[in-house]
């Protein structure tokens, strides 16, 4: 074989591996989601009779080091006995968690965001029928210096009320791996960022956990240790506890 052919050959497999290289990251946060979870999650406004809204986040993502993207799948379920009617997913990222897009959904202006949140979509679902789910991809990116968390309330298409609410929940790892490709992180753990250089920590306390959302005539608010928050529609003369 001629030296010249050779080289053809070579160049012509090098850039094949650096396809599949290519493909196989750009995939890697959606083959690496382990199995749905509703942890994090709560009923909170009574659904219609026969209604039972729930979601589920992968129990496990995997953030590329170096571009810091990852994909989420996000899923609502309608576990009654009846059709749901209008309803909205909400998809809200919050900390070193950037929601960059959801498929078939719309950006939550900025001003109607939750305090101390800093993405969210809106997905309009106008029926969800008894029995069925329905599943949305997430593009988002993750600080690994930092703690990152997600939501996903379940409300009526106007906002008004709240039938489920899941997290924020945390995606992390006790366990970094900043000289690999990539970092698994799984549901429900708080992130501990690689050190030592590692950025700090962002502090969190009662002030962070006040989430209004605001354009959605909506309060979101602290429930306990879990970080549990909801939204309750605003009544003259109701006080916050």
């Amino acid at each position: 074989m001629s030296s010249r052919r050779s080289t053809a050959v070579a160049g012509s497999l090098v850039m094949a591996s650096f396809s599949a290289v290519l493909i196989l990251s750009g995939t890697a946060g959606a083959e690496d989601e382990g199995p749905p979870s509703g942890k994090g999650g709560k009923a909170v406004d009574e659904a219609p009779a026969g209604v039972k809204l729930t979601t589920l986040l992968p129990g496990k993502i995997s953030v590329d080091n170096g571009s810091e993207k990852t994909a989420i799948t996000a899923t609502v379920k309608n576990e009654g006995s009846k059709d749901s009617g209008k309803i909205r997913l909400l998809v809200v990222g919050f900390d070193g968690l950037v929601v960059k897009g959801v498929e078939g959904c719309s950006a939550i202006p900025e001003n109607g965001l939750p305090e101390g949140s800093n993405s969210g979509f809106a997905c309009p679902i106008d029926n969800l029928a008894a029995g069925k789910s329905k599943s949305y991809a997430v593009d988002a990116t993750f600080d690994l210096g930092k703690t990152g968390k997600i939501c996903l309330p379940v409300q009526t298409g106007d906002g008004k009320k709240t039938f489920w609410q899941q997290g924020p929940v945390p995606f992390g790892t006790s366990n970094p791996s900043p000289n690999a490709p990539a970092t698994p992180l799984l549901l429900g753990t708080d992130n501990e960022p690689a050190g030592p250089g590692g950025k700090e920590l962002p502090k969190t306390g009662p002030a962070r956990d006040l989430l209004p959302l605001g354009a959605a005539g909506a309060s979101l608010l602290a429930a306990g240790v879990a970080g549990m928050w909801w939204s309750q529609r605003r009544r003259p003369g109701a006080q916050e506890g």
